[in-house]
């Protein structure tokens, strides 16, 4: 610690030991905290507390009965924790007899402060981090911490409670660690005494018949066996599993969700699925036990495994399928040729859970359609792998969510009764419907598949969630579409669908909600930017209204659906999907310019995200040299510049230094920069050719812009600014030399004055006209020094 820290000290702790002096704000102590953490981590903390005498008053006055804030109490407790975790200081506290004062019986744990959670949260998290070597264990098992442990494990706060879970862990994980190598077949009754203690409580609640102590045991298992990998941990699950087995017998499972991440956190754990310790068969029976809802989870967890029995997987796929092989057997659907749906369609649990009312129905379908489509795209999911069912099922789903189904029993009405108009399964089955394009299906499934999307966005009863994702899944199935070799163009079919969903495009875009008109804009821009180029497309797209409509929502009201047509009509002007339209009223002109519209939106919108929309439509433009710039490019930076810099909005002003970078690429493009993986040495390229590459810079003054951001209050916008000066320093290093000399030098120092009233807040007085001389002379100037550069 520096002289004037360690001076601070006591001032700062007997604020903190004033009850007077109350902290209103946990930051500072949070803050506070951290800085001992780095002092401690990097030096003694016995030497730290010797030297400041004052610490450890201030451990001992927060002790004393007075009214005392909880935070300042809870801060000491965990202060306390740090400075104890190096072992010759927890001896050093231990001689006063402090710790057992602070973390024992006759501390906070029987007085009024104890109510508070802070308290107890900073008790729970001054033990972590005190915890740390064999005498911290010694100190545990005397004091009786560990008990106040399990019973906090209860706690009101789930924040509490989740802690003192996770101590419990460390602290067994602790005492076995000298163990573990060296005793590998060591036998439980052997264990250290924290160990044990642990141990039996575990086992006491398994046996209990109160399920919140058999969820506390098991979730405690569960971190056990996720981060600690040694050998004991096969001992402990031998002793433990019959317990865990036990619970199965019972009806209902009691703490089923807790159950299933304890036994995938074992199956994970390398030592124990490797070995004979029963897990697959436990694993087997609990697919069995568990109700539908329940063991949907525990199948997904074991379909992910890399090493499982092929038997057990199966069991598992069956078992996720099987609420949606009753959706196909109720609507009398072939469950398909694969046989996997076909053997997962008499169960009668599942349906009894279907039927049982709509929340058990759409919990059951919305989380079985939620699991598959995260196994879909993984390498291991069950091969072969049951495409056309699927789709089936998806496409059944979404028709009895419209009431368009033919249900083929009793069930199937019921199903078609549950699940009429409800948003829940209509969104997870589009997601499951969008996931599934990545595989294949015959052309008439696909054609159905087609057929239900086109109805979704058509229906004026599919709420704007339900239509953003009918546009996803849409977007989705077109791209998949099969192609001819060598073409990129859409397909003949699905140009058929795209004719069909452009009159559907154009009606949600005149929608007067204005998630639909973003959603719409959204899947325009999709399109656009995959098939702009293709000439199917853009003959349908330019035969509709869509690019008409597209560009009067420039001037909507709703400011997210502004910045989506920024976009839309970006992409449209660069694909020359865009035209210009004559105005009825000057018969011989134009209307004004897309870019004279998009100035327009940038210098005059009152929302950030138009803004921000336009600004990255300019730097794409920029990059691929569309027309409307590259017929004056100057005269388009200087412009946008000019209005970028006088943004409020920190991103805008921050694309426009990545505009200004696109443009300092392109134009010093031509000129000489020496390779530093070259052969050759550098050979200084000629004063004048730098002054002209850096004359258009200079003039449509860019490097003004640069600096004044480079003082910005926003960092993102001064770090982007510094990244833009370092580029051109390490472009023009080879020749700025000849250049400064040929420059005297008060201009150069006006600037470097005015940058400098710039840096202490002072911008009010511009830099004016910039030579290219100068630039290159502040480039490499003490003003521009590497450390302000970088920092």
């Amino acid at each position: 610690m520096d002289p004037e820290c360690s001076q601070l000290l006591p001032a700062l702790c007997a604020v903190l030991a004033d009850p007077r002096q109350p902290v209103a704000d946990d930051t500072c102590l949070e803050k506070l905290l951290d800085w001992f953490k780095t002092i401690t981590k990097a030096g003694s903390s016995l030497l730290l507390l010797q030297e400041n005498p004052c610490l450890v008053e201030l451990l001992c006055h927060v002790l004393k009965p007075q009214d005392l804030s909880s935070r300042v109490l809870s801060f000491s407790l965990r202060l306390a924790g740090v400075f104890a975790a190096q072992e010759d200081c927890f001896q050093y506290l231990q001689q006063g007899e402090l710790l057992p004062r602070l973390f024992g019986e006759p501390g906070p744990l029987g007085g009024a402060a104890w109510t508070a959670p802070s308290v107890r949260s900073g008790w729970i998290q001054g033990l972590r981090s005190l915890a740390q070597h064999p005498s911290a264990l010694h100190f545990l098992a005397d004091c009786g911490a560990v008990d106040t442990i399990f019973s906090l494990q209860g706690d009101s706060s789930l924040f509490v409670a989740s802690a003192a879970g996770q101590l419990l862990v460390h602290i067994l994980g602790l005492s076995m660690q000298g163990l573990a190598e060296g005793h590998p077949s060591l036998q439980a009754g052997d264990w250290p005494v924290c160990a044990q203690k642990i141990v039996g409580h575990i086992e006491e609640s398994l046996h209990s018949t109160a399920v919140p102590q058999i969820t506390q045991a098991l979730n405690v298992l569960t971190t056990t066996f996720g981060h600690c990998h040694d050998p004991w941990t096969q001992v402990l699950w031998v002793r433990l599993s019959p317990l865990v087995g036990s619970l199965l017998e019972k009806d209902p499972v009691p703490a089923a969700h807790s159950l299933v991440d304890l036994l995938l956190s074992v199956a994970r754990s390398p030592g124990l699925s490797s070995s004979s310790c029963g897990l697959w068969e436990t694993l087997a029976q609990t697919l069995n036990h568990l109700s539908p809802t329940q063991a949907g989870p525990l199948a997904l967890g074991i379909l992910k495994l890399q090493d499982c029995p092929q038997v057990l997987r199966a069991q598992a796929f069956v078992i996720l399928l099987q609420p949606l092989a009753c959706v196909l057997k109720a609507t009398g659907q072939d469950p398909g040729p694969s046989g996997v749906l076909d053997s997962a369609t008499g169960d009668s649990l599942t349906v009894d859970v279907l039927l049982s009312s709509k929340a058990a129905c759409v919990g059951l379908l919305c989380r079985t359609l939620a699991h598959l489509e995260l196994l879909q795209p993984l390498p291991q999911r069950p091969c072969p792998w049951p495409q056309e069912p699927l789709l089936g099922a998806a496409v059944t789903l979404l028709q009895l969510c419209r009431g368009s189904a033919s249900p083929a029993s009793d069930v199937g009405r019921h199903l078609c009764a549950l699940l009429l108009g409800c948003v829940r399964v209509q969104r997870a089955a589009l997601d499951f419907l969008g996931t599934l394009s990545q595989g294949t299906g015959p052309q008439e499934l696909v054609t159905e598949v087609f057929a239900v999307l086109l109805e979704y966005l058509r229906s004026p009863d599919s709420s704007p969630t339900v239509l953003k994702k009918a546009f996803q899944a849409t977007f989705r199935w077109l791209l998949s579409s099969p192609k001819t070799p060598g073409c990129c163009d859409l397909e003949p079919h699905a140009l058929l669908v795209l004719r069909e969903l452009l009159p559907v495009l154009q009606k949600r875009l005149c929608s007067p909600c204005w998630e639909v008109r973003d959603s719409g804009l959204e899947f325009l821009t999709q399109m656009t930017r995959h098939w702009g180029g293709q000439a199917g497309f853009r003959h349908a797209l330019l035969a509709s209204e869509v690019p008409k409509l597209t560009e009067q929502l420039l001037r909507d009201p709703e400011s997210y659906v502004r910045a989506s047509a920024v976009t839309v009509m970006g992409q449209l002007s660069s694909q020359g999907l865009h035209v210009t339209p004559v105005s009825p009223e000057h018969p011989g002109g134009q209307q004004k310019s897309l870019l004279v519209e998009l100035l327009h939106i940038l210098s005059t919108d009152s929302e950030g995200f138009p803004r921000r929309a336009v600004m990255q439509v300019f730097t794409q433009w920029l990059r691929d040299h569309h027309a409307d710039v590259a017929g004056d490019t100057e005269q388009f930076m200087a412009r946008v510049l000019q209005v970028a810099s006088q943004d409020l909005d920190w991103e805008v002003r921050a694309q426009g230094l990545e505009l200004a970078l696109v443009f300092l690429e392109q134009t010093l493009g031509q000129f000489h920069s020496h390779c530093p993986y070259a052969v050759t040495p550098p050979v200084a390229a000629p004063a004048g050719s730098l002054a002209q590459a850096l004359q258009p810079l200079c003039r449509v003054r860019l490097f003004e812009f640069a600096f004044r951001a480079l003082f910005d209050c926003d960092r993102p916008v001064a770090q982007k600014s510094c990244d833009l000066l370092l580029f051109l320093r390490a472009k023009t290093a080879s020749s700025s030399g000849s250049l400064e000399e040929s420059r005297s030098g008060p201009d150069v120092a006006s600037v470097e004055a005015a940058l400098q009233r710039w840096q202490a807040g002072d911008q009010g007085q511009p830099l004016g006209d910039l030579e290219p001389e100068v630039v290159a002379a502040l480039d490499c100037s003490q003003a521009l020094n590497e450390d302000s550069l970088m920092g």
